[in-house]
């Protein structure tokens, strides 16, 4: 579901979107297809009004309002939807996302597209060409539940598998790349194993032990900074504060090394390894 404006629809007027499936069974999984329900709001926001139905041929996983148009995540397919009379009109579309979208979000000309098990995917759309390519993706499968964007080239992600990851974008990577539909781009500028050309660097990593359900960046207190809020399956709420200083990672790190010495787990397992469960932990 999402709240979203068009640009070739009045600048007051807001429409809500809710993706549908049909006849969906998830193991084996099977599929009817999938629908997209337009809804006009009024002004004071306290009624809906059903403009159409658009059919689709697979699930609608995600969508994202993106520049006064829609993007939808249709099973593995990324695709951009503008306002129609009758329907959602499409308008361009990506195949390349190798399993099946769970999360979208944009800033800008850039697009981080999460796949179900292969982590973030970065995607810049070039309106001239009204295309959208993929620049850059991680270097590590991630079976992702949840992201939320920090800055322009950094995204926080949460697997199922209880791992909370920072990854970002080095300053040299260029989102000003151009699909090659004729085969005939150099091989060192392809990617290995039909990946992109450029790769995103792992800020941090850091095993939580429960399934994060939600990321979000969030202010505590008035005035003071950021932070990432998580919440899990369990119904834990935790919470990721960034040092401002290299002296306090320093004490902090220190501390929990003895703290590990003098309070070591009751079943006798290294609360480092714990930690360190699928990537070795990392604070950078």
């Amino acid at each position: 579901i999402a709240l979203c404006k068009f640009s070739n629809q009045p600048e007051s007027q807001q429409f809500v979107v809710v993706g549908v499936a049909k006849d969906y069974q998830l193991n084996p999984r099977q599929v009817g297809g999938g629908s997209l329900y337009t809804y006009r709001l009024n002004a004071d926001c306290t009624n809906m009004e059903l403009v159409h139905k658009t059919s689709l041929d697979e699930v609608p996983t995600a969508i994202c309002s993106f520049q006064g148009r829609l993007l939808v995540g249709v099973g593995r397919m990324l695709r951009l939807y503008d306002m129609g009379k009758k329907k959602m009109l499409r308008k361009c579309e990506n195949k390349h996302i190798p399993n099946m979208i769970v999360n979208i979000q944009a800033v800008g000309q850039r697009v981080y597209v999460s796949d179900v098990q292969e982590s973030v995917y970065f995607v810049r759309y070039k309106r001239q060409e009204n295309q959208l390519i993929i620049f850059a993706d991680d270097t590590h499968p991630r079976w992702i539940t949840a992201t939320t964007v920090l800055d322009y080239g950094t995204i926080a992600t949460a697997d199922k598998f209880g791992n909370i990851a920072i990854i970002r974008l080095p300053s040299s990577v260029s989102d000003d790349v151009d699909e090659d539909p004729t085969g005939n781009k150099a091989l060192w500028d392809r990617g290995l194993l039909n990946g992109a050309s450029q790769k995103a660097g792992i800020i941090s990593n850091f095993h939580v032990g429960e399934v994060c359900m939600s990321l979000q960046k969030a202010t505590l207190i008035p005035g003071g900074s950021e932070s990432l809020v998580y919440t899990t399956l369990s119904g834990t709420v935790g919470v990721l504060v960034p040092f401002t200083s290299h002296e306090d990672q320093d004490f902090f790190q220190h501390l929990e090394m003895h703290m590990r010495s003098e309070n070591p787990p009751l079943c006798g397992r290294d609360h480092l390894s714990f930690r360190s469960y699928y990537y070795p932990v990392k604070v950078s």
